[in-house]
């Protein structure tokens, strides 16, 4: 079978242990998101299956009506907004998920606000330029975590505040905000105090319809002038331009963000980038190692499952796969 995988920006995916588990199919790498759709089609028009690198290439019933021999779409993680599930069981394709896994995302996002907090990237770049201690951070100690979003992420970093002598403060679902307290954390009275209350506030929400802008002017408008707002989930839970007027006007003060509206974002003289008081890192949150061998392992065992003509568990099961 011809098995594509878009979207291997580090050209990296040759390396992992896993993809032996490809051994005798044939096998195409992209390392590029090509903006015309029309190349994109060109690179998937003869493969039997996709292995889609989370949510990196949109697909959906146009572009599925173009790909007559597409039968499988082995996804990395979970399915989200990215890919149209009834598309794909109207055209006869099967859709497989695998596994996710807290750990990398909950990390960089620790990373994101010592190093936010601590200012270690302008520090790095006035050393590396020459300069000997150029400006002054704070530390984490005593600030007050916000957590809006107390799922496996969530209480990750909550377990990691507590080493770090940070009070939590959690804002969610009526189970989060009880699981939380059943941890010995604190639930917000409120959305607004929630937000007014959060020295440090860290968005863990997974983005579905019901979650979609949902953190608007009026809510950072609450937050403190010395606050960081840290979003390492979705860069679409916040209002389109929220976040930029909102550090205009001053609440929150500081940013740090690896997620963004449009990826990949290869514009540096974009506002996000250039601003001084704003973190950025390139979606990095899964990006490491041993996830990937976790996400591309499923993905590959489930390719060979599903051509093997194994008993698969797929997300679309109504589907009527394309010459099966």
């Amino acid at each position: 079978m011809h098995i594509v995988i878009p979207d291997d920006y580090q050209n990296v995916v040759r390396s992992l242990d896993c993809f032996a588990r490809l051994d005798g199919h044939r096998v195409t790498l992209y390392h590029d998101t090509p903006a015309d759709r029309d190349e994109l089609a060109a690179r998937f028009a003869d493969a039997d299956a996709l292995v889609l690198t989370r949510e990196r290439t949109v697909i959906d019933a146009a572009l599925l009506a173009r790909l007559p021999r597409l039968k499988l779409i082995s996804q990395t993680g979970k399915v989200a907004a990215h890919l149209d599930l009834a598309a794909c069981s109207r055209h006869g394709v099967a859709v497989m998920e695998g596994r996710g896994s807290p750990i990398a995302p909950a990390e960089l996002t620790w990373a994101l606000m010592l190093m936010a907090r601590r200012q270690l990237f302008p520090a790095l770049q006035g050393f590396y330029a020459g300069h000997w201690q150029v400006n002054l951070g704070e530390r984490l100690y005593g600030q007050t975590l916000g957590i809006w979003g107390y799922g496996k992420i969530g209480q990750r970093l909550a377990r990691y505040a507590q080493a770090f002598d940070m009070p939590v403060l959690v804002w969610g679902s009526e189970a989060s905000r009880e699981a939380a307290v059943r941890d010995g954390h604190r639930a917000a009275a409120s959305r607004e105090a929630f937000f007014a209350e959060a020295d440090v506030l860290s968005l863990h929400l997974r983005l579905v319809d019901s979650t979609l802008h949902s953190v608007t002017a009026a809510d950072l408008a609450l937050m403190k002038p010395t606050a960081l707002l840290v979003n390492t989930s979705r860069a679409q839970l916040i209002a389109p331009g929220a976040l930029l007027e909102a550090l205009e006007r001053g609440r929150p003060g500081f940013a740090a963000l690896d997620v963004f509206e449009d990826e990949p974002l290869d514009d540096p003289d974009h506002p996000l980038l250039r601003h001084p008081r704003v973190l950025c890192t390139p979606h990095l949150g899964y990006v490491e190692r041993q996830g990937y061998e976790l996400y591309f392992g499923d993905a590959f065992a489930n390719v060979r499952a599903f051509f093997a003509g194994e008993r698969c568990e797929l997300a679309n099961p109504e589907v009527s796969v394309r010459g099966g």
